[in-house]
This record gives structure tokens, sequence and C-alpha cells, in this order.
């Protein structure tokens, strides 16, 4: 994965556990003027690490991304294509992206206004369109299963990685390549979501600026990034020799039917999707170690998802740990539930359960246990991760440590 943290799962992890803040002022381009001039970037990211120079210059930095953690999870699981005995047409690739190419739109759009319509790039389309990512890593490893990218804004990479495993399941698919890609860190989207009262406007504090659960929370900062996983039906990864790292043992895709950005009040949606994940995955509430929560650091999602997990598990929601991994990746959108998967796995692996910084001045609303004093070392079975996206999609993964 690439994350605002690190270029890789290894780096991004030890900072996590560091409880590394990855809020900084904006250098993708100039925010004089932005009321909202801080961001968490990934920085010394080189594309070429991945591909030619010329191919870089023909995507858009989502793709980028998309195509690095795509790489990564490939090596990850020993593979450089379709393993031997798999037909191509049963290996399929889900990469989301609430987004997609908004830089490379807003530039073109400029080149039109400035310079006329003849000099928009003829790679425009495909660098822009939110799919072109899980399109290319296809067309690198020679993948023909289900291709395409699921777009529902935060949530849209906990979708893919949803989807691909009920692939699996069903036996439509051997193996699946999913999770998702974002580079929102421009100018038309900065403006868009500081527009909304989304984005957290503590310039002068760019690496506290991130503070799920704090009462003084004031909105999220933007962050960019991608993360992707290997899903494989267990029996073909033990025979071929698979690492295997963990389970997605279940999905709960649901919806809140009620307001175009903000979440229900009292989480029903949310509620419903974290239930409907342990059911697919034959668990019971009482079985949940740890939540890696959507805790954005608005006021009203974190208020809203607290009440909801502590609907799910009653007095035993005091006894776990609920971290927000956004207070130092910050919101990578789309692509925020592909890299909270990865970290899920992580803290099933290892039992180690990253903070959550920037917790200084408590809400009654927000009464849990979120690891505000530092990283947490206990046994994880099963974890669960939450994305909730504007129009009221949600969608929760229960991810569990893989045992022999």
């Amino acid at each position: 994965m690439a994350t605002p943290l690190g270029l890789d799962v290894k780096s991004s992890w030890e900072a996590l556990l560091a409880g590394k803040p990855g809020g900084a002022p904006i250098s993708l381009f100039d925010p004089e003027g932005f009321p909202t001039r801080i961001a968490c970037e990934v920085r010394g990211f080189d594309p070429v690490d991945y591909m030619s120079r010329k191919e870089a210059r023909r995507c858009d930095r989502y793709a980028h991304f998309g195509i690095a953690a795509a790489v990564q999870a490939m090596e990850s699981a020993g593979l450089s294509g379709p393993p031997p005995g798999c037909d191509p047409s049963a290996f399929g690739v889900l990469i989301g992206s609430g987004i997609g190419g908004i830089a490379t739109l807003e530039k073109n759009c400029r080149t039109m206004f400035d310079r006329g319509p003849r000099r928009v790039s003829p790679f425009l389309i495909p660098m822009l369109i939110p799919d072109i990512a899980a399109g290319l890593v296809s067309i690198r490893y020679g993948l023909r299963g289900p291709n395409y990218a699921t777009v529902s804004a935060c949530a849209s990479s906990a979708h893919a990685i949803g989807d691909a495993a009920r692939y699996i399941r069903s036996g439509s698919a051997e193996l699946m390549l999913a999770g998702g890609a974002e580079a929102a860190i421009a100018p038309i989207s900065v403006a868009g979501f500081a527009a909304m009262k989304a984005l957290s406007a503590r310039n002068d504090d760019p690496e506290g600026a991130s503070r799920p659960f704090d009462a003084t929370r004031d909105g999220f900062v933007i962050g960019e990034g991608a993360g992707c996983l290997v899903l494989e039906e267990m029996d073909r990864a033990r025979a071929r020799g698979a690492e295997i790292l963990g389970e997605v043992a279940g999905y709960g895709p649901t919806a809140d039917a009620h307001h175009m950005t903000a979440p229900h009040p009292e989480g029903a949606g949310a509620v419903r999707a974290m239930e409907v994940a342990l059911e697919d995955a034959g668990l019971t509430p009482g079985e949940v170690d740890y939540i890696n929560a959507h805790g954005t650091s608005t006021p009203l999602n974190d208020r809203a998802e607290t009440g909801a997990i502590k609907e799910l598990l009653g007095r035993r929601a005091y006894d776990i740990v609920v971290g927000s991994t956004k207070s130092m990746t910050g919101h990578l959108l789309g692509a925020a539930g592909g890299v909270e998967s990865v970290i899920c796995v992580q803290v099933c692996r290892t039992g180690e359960i990253p903070p959550t910084i920037n917790l200084a001045t408590p809400d009654e609303d927000c009464d849990l246990d979120y690891a505000s004093d530092g990283a947490v070392r206990r046994p994880v079975r099963v974890a669960l991760t939450n994305s909730f996206g504007f129009g009221g999609h949600n969608a929760c993964l229960a991810i569990t440590r893989y045992e022999e």
C-alpha cells in the first residue's frame, strides 16, 4: 500500500504504531486563499518505481497509487500473474475509487478554457475514469476475471473487497485482487469539501488537525493513497504454499436512506452493516476484539458511529479498542477501506493495535476506549473495519486471524 505515513505496508505500519501524524501544509498545489490549507499527502512516491515514465505520464496520480498497491499485494502473495492451474478468467480485479482522476480533469479543464478544446489531452478520459486502475492492473498481469471499480464515496474500497470475497465464495472466481486508490488533493476537490464544511480548518496545527472522537474536532483532513489485498480460496492458497495473512470472513453492505451527506443520527445503517458482516462470517458481537472505526474527525460521524457500536455490542463496547487510524493517515476517501483492511490484517496477525492520536478533550458522546494513550498490545482474533460514504453508503468487513 501507499499512505501518507509510508510507501509500503512495513513503513506505514511502523509509523502507525508509533503514532506518527501525517498532516502537513499542502504542497501539491498552492493553497493560498483556501479555507483549508492542510492535507495528508503521500510524499517521496515515484511512479517510475512501478512503471515506465511513458506509462506514468498517461496515468493519473490515483492510478499510480493503485498500481503500486496492486504490485505490492501480488508480490506479497508470491504471484506474477495467474498461478499454475488457474484460468486467467478466474482471477479478477476490483479497485474502488470515490473520485478517480479529478486532478487530471481539473488540469485539462484549465487547458480547454485557456487554450481551447483542441489542446485537451487525448488521454484525459482514460486518465480520469475511476475504473482505469482496475483495468490497468488486469492488463499488467493478464487477469481476465471480474474487473470493475466500485464507486460508493468513502465506502468504495470496502465494497470492492467485500464484492471480491463474494465472487470467490460463490465459485465465480478463484482469486481476486481488491482494494482502492484515491488522489483527490487537488484545488477543486479541496475547495468543494471545504465549502461544505467537511474539512478541518486547523491550518496552524496540521499534525493535530485530524482528531477523531475529540470534543474539539472540526472536520476531516483529506488524504491520499491506496491499499490492496489478494483474496484466494483457502484450499487453493494452502495447496500452492501461499503465506496466508488473514481471512475476510464477512461483509455487510447497507444504506442509511437518510441524507445526501449526513449519517443517520442513530447510526441505524452502520449498526446493520456491522450486524450483517458478523452474520455473514458466522460470528457474534461477543467475539469482536477490535473495531477500526470510520472515525473521520467530523462531529456527526464520530458521534453516530460511537452510538452504533454501543448499540451493537452493549456494555462490551467499553471492553474493546475502537481505533481511528485516520487520526494519522487522514481520510483517504475511496481508498480508506482498502488501507484500513490491510491494517486490520496486521492487527490480527501481530496483536498490536495502533493508537488514536490527538484525542485530548473528552467528548461525553464519544466515551469508548480509542487507544488514545498509545498503541495497545492484546490478542485480536476478530476485527471489524467500518467505511461509510456520502449518499448513505455503508460497508463493514469482518477480518479474522488466520489459524491452521
